[in-house]
């Protein structure tokens, strides 16, 4: 990739200076439908996201505390709790039930379509302005959104397909709800410090599921092998990648921190292959080339007009 600065990253900045955090968050980003496949299977769904969000919450507050940001968090208190319930608390739930009925490369792939929701609720919600190549993508999209559920594949769960057809729906309620929260933060969450609103949000998250997490605790304690994923997706996939994240947008722009959602899937496919013995169909992956086209034409990310040379 050159490191020639764009108009959608900070200028002076190369790409030297913030691939490394691209690729990385991608892969912890990517990995986290492995580690909610491998918590749920002992833990089950709700447990997973409500030990996640906890932990990660745990692990970020001694952070905002050090960097000051506690009495932002107090003065927004209300409305960062409840963007964590509908940012985090929702579609960790469902994306953690969603990986014992589907494959998780299928799961990832649903989740890049999150730009997709985004922009149709921004524009329903926002009034943001959708014209010529952006409709186009977001119809793009979507039909490869629709031709992915099709032939949906049922997952490690072994389950019939009426399950795997809940599961692909249970992905895009997530998706959605990844849109609303993206336009809620939009409108109320302006002004609030990225690390107050993260780690207010898991916080609200860990609030909203902590009497779901302990009226579905599994009966069984979990092995130690559970546990290690449920932590890995706190410390890593969640905590540690909301502070890449910050700081990707910060060194190389929000139009390049976006695309992240674009190479995870590529990760999250991976590491299914890998350790979880998962097949890698071709009609995945056409339709997960669909997808990330249509987003990215519905988001400008592409066919965006350039400046000419001056």
């Amino acid at each position: 990739m050159s490191s020639t600065a764009s108009p959608l990253a900070p200028p002076g900045l190369p790409a030297s200076s913030w691939l490394g955090d691209f690729v990385l968050l991608s892969s912890l980003w990517g990995a986290s439908f492995l580690f909610m496949r491998l918590g749920a299977a002992e833990f089950g769904p709700l447990p997973t996201a409500g030990l996640r969000v906890t932990l990660a919450a745990l692990f970020l507050l001694p952070l905002l505390t050090h960097r000051g940001e506690w009495p932002a968090l107090r003065r927004h208190w209300r409305v960062v709790l409840l963007a964590g319930v509908i940012n985090s608390a929702i579609p960790f739930a469902l994306f953690a039930w969603a990986v014992l009925h589907i494959p998780t490369g299928l799961t990832s792939i649903l989740n890049a379509a999150v730009p997709l929701f985004g922009a149709l609720i921004a524009w329903l919600w926002l009034g943001e302005r959708i014209l010529g190549l952006r409709w186009a993508g977001l119809a793009l999209g979507f039909i490869g959104v629709a031709l992915l559920a099709w032939r949906a594949p049922a997952g490690a769960g072994g389950g019939a397909a009426a399950q795997a057809g809940w599961a692909v729906a249970a992905c895009l309620a997530a998706s959605t709800c990844y849109g609303l929260a993206a336009s809620f933060a939009q409108r109320h969450l302006r002004g609030v410090p990225p690390m107050a609103s993260a780690t207010g949000s898991q916080i609200g998250a860990a609030l909203a599921l902590a009497l779901p997490t302990l009226w579905a605790w599994p009966a069984r304690m979990p092995s130690l092998h559970a546990w290690a994923a449920v932590a890995a997706i706190a410390v890593l996939c969640t905590g540690i990648a909301y502070l890449l994240y910050f700081r990707l947008i910060e060194r190389a722009g929000a139009s390049r921190a976006l695309a992240v959602t674009y190479l995870a899937p590529v990760f999250a496919v991976f590491y299914g292959a890998v350790f979880l013995d998962e097949r890698v169909t071709a009609w995945m992956v056409g339709c997960g080339a669909v997808i990330v086209c249509g987003t990215m034409l519905s988001t400008g990310l592409i066919g965006r007009r350039r400046p000419a040379p001056g």
